[in-house]
C-alpha cells in the first residue's frame, strides 16, 4: 500500500488539532468538570500516533462501513483523528480487508477507544512517574503507547485475550519505538510474571472486581476498573488497596461503558419462547415499576440499571414482539413484561422472581432520593464484594460473578 509523502505532517497536524479540542473541553468545563483530562497526558497524546489505523471501521447505528486508506485516503486520516471510536472486529472474527464490506448487525468485540476516554481513564486512575502499571485489554496499542510515553515502556505491562489483536498491537508499538511487556493472556487474573502494580487499569468490563488483581497490586496501588452485568448497565471504580489485601473505593461519575472481557461474556440463553412457555397464564400481574426506568435513553437509566442489576446479576434482558424477557440461565427463572394497556404485566417462573427483585431495589433508591452513582462506595474484602451507601440498603445478593 502507498501512502502520500505527507503522511506524518498530516497525521501530525490532526493530532494536534484533536489535542486542542479535547484540552479546550477540559478547560470550557470548569472546575466542575467531569474527570478532566490531566495536562501530562495531553502532552503524551500529542506525540503518540493513534497506532495501528491501516483499517478501521466507522461507527454508526445500525450499519457499519469500511473506511480504510485504500477506500478514501483523506476519511481515513480523519477518522483516525477524531475524538470518535473505531470499530476493529465483529464477533471476534477479522475483518476480510481485502475486499470490505458495509456491516449490518454484528457484535464488536474490539476497537479503538475514541481518544478522550482513554486519556480520562488514565487521568482518573491517578499515575504517576515511577507507577508501574499493567493494562488489561491490549486493543490496538493506542492505550499502551500513551503510558509507554508518560512512563517509559519498561513501567508498563498490557495483556490481550485475543492473538491477532495483540499481534497487530505489537508490530504497531515496536514500530514506533515502544518496548512494553506484552502478553497474551486472560486479563481476569492479571499478569503475575510482572506483579506488583502501583496501577491496574482494564479497558474492558468484568462483572465483579477479579481477585487477582487485589493479590497482585502493592498496598496504597489502586485498580480502575469498567464494571457492567449481563443487563448491560455500567460503571467504573477507583479502588484502593490496603494493606491487608482489601479494596475500597468509590464509583466514578458518568455515562461510560465498555465492551466486555471477551471471556466473562453472557452465555447464550436460547428461544426466548421455550423460556416464556412454562409460565403460568393466569397469575399476572401489574408491574409497579415500568421496565422504561432501566431501559430509557436517560443518564437515569443508565445508572439505575448497573445498581439495580445487583439483585438479579445473572439475568439477560431481550426483547421479542414488544414482550421484555428477563432470563436467568443460571437459577432456570424467567419473568417476562408484556404492555397492557399503558401498564405493563408481569409474569414470573422459576426459583427467582427476577422483576419482583428489580423492583423491591428500585423501591429503596427511591426512597433515598435516587441518590447518584459516584456516592455508592465498593467494598471488597473477605465477607466478597459489595456495594454501600448508607441510605440504600444491599439487596443481599453480591456484586456479581
Amino acid at each position: 500500500m502507498t501512502l502520500p509523502t505527507d503522511l506524518d505532517h498530516d497525521a501530525g497536524a490532526l493530532r494536534a488539532a484533536m489535542v486542542k479540542g479535547l484540552a479546550d473541553a477540559t478547560a470550557d468545563a470548569g472546575a466542575d468538570a467531569l474527570s478532566p483530562v490531566r495536562p501530562a497526558w495531553l502532552a503524551a497524546a500529542e506525540e503518540v500516533p493513534r497506532l495501528a489505523a491501516d483499517h478501521l471501521d466507522a461507527q454508526g447505528l445500525t450499519v457499519w462501513e469500511p473506511v480504510t486508506s485504500n477506500l478514501d485516503y483523506g476519511r481515513w486520516l480523519a477518522a483516525s483523528y477524531s475524538d470518535t471510536t473505531l470499530i476493529r472486529q465483529f464477533d471476534g472474527e477479522e475483518t476480510d480487508w481485502e475486499q470490505p464490506a458495509v456491516r449490518h448487525g454484528g457484535a464488536p468485540t474490539s476497537s479503538s477507544t475514541l481518544p478522550s476516554l482513554v486519556l480520562r481513564m488514565w487521568s482518573d486512575a491517578d499515575v504517576v512517574e515511577g507507577n508501574t502499571v499493567l493494562e488489561i485489554g491490549t486493543g490496538t496499542g493506542y492505550s499502551t503507547a500513551l503510558a509507554c510515553e508518560r512512563l517509559g515502556s519498561s513501567h508498563v505491562t498490557s495483556v490481550e485475550v485475543d492473538a491477532v489483536r495483540l499481534e497487530g498491537a505489537a508490530d504497531a508499538l515496536y514500530g514506533r519505538g515502544y518496548t512494553p511487556t506484552l502478553a497474551r493472556a486472560d486479563g481476569c487474573y492479571g499478569y503475575w510474571p510482572e506483579a506488583w502494580f502501583d496501577r491496574i487499569v482494564a479497558t474492558c468490563s468484568f462483572q465483579s472486581v477479579p481477585p487477582a488483581l487485589l493479590r497482585q497490586t502493592r498496598p496504597g496501588g489502586k485498580i480502575l476498573l469498567p464494571l457492567s452485568g449481563w443487563l448491560y448497565g455500567s460503571t467504573r471504580v477507583l479502588l484502593t488497596v490496603a494493606e491487608d489485601g482489601t479494596a475500597e473505593g468509590p464509583l466514578l461519575p458518568g455515562t461510560i461503558s465498555f465492551m466486555p472481557a471477551r471471556t466473562r461474556a453472557a452465555p447464550a440463553y436460547g428461544n426466548p419462547a421455550d423460556w416464556a412457555a412454562g409460565l403460568h397464564e393466569d397469575r399476572p400481574r401489574s408491574a409497579r415499576h415500568t421496565p422504561e426506568r432501566i431501559t430509557a435513553a436517560t443518564e437515569e437509566a443508565f445508572h439505575l440499571r448497573f445498581l439495580a442489576q445487583r439483585a438479579v446479576p445473572d439475568a439477560q434482558l431481550v426483547t421479542v414482539d414488544g414482550v421484555l424477557h428477563l432470563i436467568d440461565v443460571v437459577s432456570g427463572s424467567v419473568a417476562t413484561l408484556t404492555p397492557d394497556g399503558g401498564n405493563w404485566s408481569v409474569r414470573e417462573g422459576g426459583p427467582l422472581e427476577l422483576w419482583s427483585r428489580f423492583e423491591q431495589f428500585i423501591d429503596a433508591v427511591d426512597a433515598a432520593g435516587r441518590p447518584r452513582p459516584e456516592t455508592y462506595t465498593l467494598r471488597v474484602d473477605g465477607d466478597g464484594q459489595r456495594l454501600l451507601h448508607a441510605q440504600v440498603p444491599e439487596p443481599g445478593l453480591p456484586l456479581g460473578r
